[in-house]
């Protein structure tokens, strides 16, 4: 399978097609999927231009509108992650992923699919502490601030994709993991970004729970952007498994932003599965995590922990393998994506029915809806009620504030509460017997010149190229049982200001 990899599109969808057609023609070759690192910029009208935090001057349509109203057809499978420049009314609409076009699909705040065989995972937003603990308040009309947080990580879609077991092939992040620098050509780097110096010194260069992903998840690919540079790295890990220690690695490329002149585009021959289709499908794995942690859904804006070795409920979810039984039946055993994209002007709600139907097939709670005071309990039967993980256990959800003196249930008696503990990465410093120079240095890039009139962010030149080869080899990591969930507390909010 031939992969495009794209670091921020800016809109520019009809350029990127356009290269591809390009590199398409030159080379003989066949492009299967382009995967988006952020900043897609989805918008499909002037009201989402206003939903997208971004200075005046790069308040422009672009071109995927036309796409989005059937004028143009998307010519490749896409997917993408959202960044911190995204029309975020429009992708609040799909919290757990769907189509945002025709054949562009969003994979959600965090999300796992695979594709061909090949299992990829996504994770949206940028990391800002200040917000990292909070809940999906943010909702219309957006503010200045609210504009802004949206788009910023959460603890919850973190705390989730750390339960995957199975291997995870391409991890998709916007920006990059803590520390990802050192496993590259940190001087060439510095060469040309100076200014990552003093964020690099100071550790502030890159998010830390993505780190913790990497370190945790282990993929054989990461991808990310934001940062407007192509680089290239591999990190070496080590596992402990059966008392022998098996070497891994993962190889990391971020790219650049669609402008002329740019490194933006890498083109990737990665081996499949050619007896499964190149059509998304769902992950079960991901599926049953969803289902099992839908509880700890919190759309406050208070700051609130999550259950961890301390705490007397269940804190880890990883899926038994009744737990995965179930939710497929939950599907009828299909666990193709259906193409069941509709536009805006055909539903009048501010919630869109891609989510809904996917969220009431896995009797799991839309977020948007919540917020919007439109969702409803499930119709379970009695049997299915205590395990139910809809809205009567979203009431019941862990709520804080930065004062835990202040912390009281509805009948004022304080509460005992266990520390945000998630669990944490092994420690695998130790090197495999792979050449990382030999990675770094013979590599070849895709750079081809696009007519956008897009005005640069950044007018910096990166020289470094890379190509990832490796096989995809798809694991299946049996589990252990896991004890059933207790309820959550519920948690008077106290802490109502919500600064950046």
């Amino acid at each position: 399978m031939k992969i495009a990899i794209e670091g921020c599109a800016h809109g520019e969808l009809q350029q990127i097609y356009n290269t591809i057609n390009l590199i398409e023609k030159r080379d003989n070759i066949k492009v299967d999927l382009l995967i988006c690192c952020g900043d897609f910029q989805a918008t499909r009208n002037n009201e989402d231009l206003l939903a997208m935090a971004v200075p005046l001057k790069y308040r422009l349509m672009c071109t995927f509108h036309k796409y989005y109203t059937g004028e143009l057809v998307a010519p490749v499978l896409t997917i993408f992650i959202g960044g911190n420049h995204e029309a975020s009314n429009h992708l609040q609409e799909l919290s757990y992923g769907g189509w945002a076009a025709p054949n562009i699909y969003y994979m959600g705040l965090a999300g796992v699919i695979n594709v061909g065989g090949i299992r990829i995972g996504g994770l949206s937003g940028i990391y800002k502490s200040n917000d990292y603990m909070r809940g999906r308040f943010e909702k219309q009309p957006y503010t200045e601030q609210t504009k802004r947080s949206i788009y910023h990580i959460r603890q919850l879609e973190v705390f989730r994709l750390k339960q995957l077991q199975q291997p995870i092939d391409i991890m998709l992040s916007h920006d990059w993991p803590q520390g990802i620098e050192n496993h590259g050509n940190l001087k060439q780097l510095l060469k040309y970004k100076p200014f990552f110096e003093t964020d690099i010194n100071e550790g502030k260069l890159g998010s830390k729970p993505t780190r913790e992903l990497l370190d945790t998840l282990k993929p054989k690919y990461w991808f990310a952007a934001h940062l407007h540079c192509k680089f290239a790295a591999i990190v070496n890990h080590t596992s402990d498994n059966n008392e022998e220690m098996e070497k891994r690695c993962t190889k990391f490329l971020s790219l650049d932003k669609c402008l002329p002149k740019k490194r933006f585009l890498q083109i990737l021959d990665v081996p499949h599965d050619d007896s499964k289709s190149i059509n998304l499908m769902y992950d079960l794995e991901w599926l049953s995590i969803l289902h099992l942690t839908n509880h700890l859904l919190n759309i406050n804006s208070n700051m609130y922990y999550l259950p961890g070795p301390s705490a007397l409920e269940r804190y880890d979810f990883t899926p038994t393998e009744e737990e995965k039984a179930a939710v497929l039946n939950m599907f009828s055993h299909d666990l193709k994506i259906p193409n069941n994209f509709i536009t805006l002007e055909n539903y009048k709600s501010k919630t869109n029915p891609q989510t809904t139907t996917f969220c009431e097939k896995l009797r799991i709670d839309d977020p948007l809806a919540l917020l919007l005071g439109q969702w409803s309990h499930s119709d379970l039967t009695e049997n299915e009620l205590e395990m139910d993980s809809t809205f009567s256990s979203f009431v019941n959800s862990t709520v804080c504030s930065n004062n835990e003196d202040e912390l009281i249930d509805k009948t004022s008696e304080k509460l005992p509460m266990s520390p945000f503990l998630l669990p944490e990465p092994k420690n695998d410093s130790t090197s495999s017997n792979i050449n990382e120079n030999s990675f770094l240095n013979n590599c070849s890039s895709i750079i081809m010149p696009n007519t956008s009139t897009e005005e640069s962010y950044e007018d910096v030149h990166q020289s470094q190229d890379a190509v990832v080869n490796n096989v995809i080899n798809i694991e299946v990591n049996n589990t252990t049982t896991k004890t059933k969930f207790l309820k959550r507390r519920n948690y008077q909010q106290t802490y109502e200001n919500d600064c950046e």
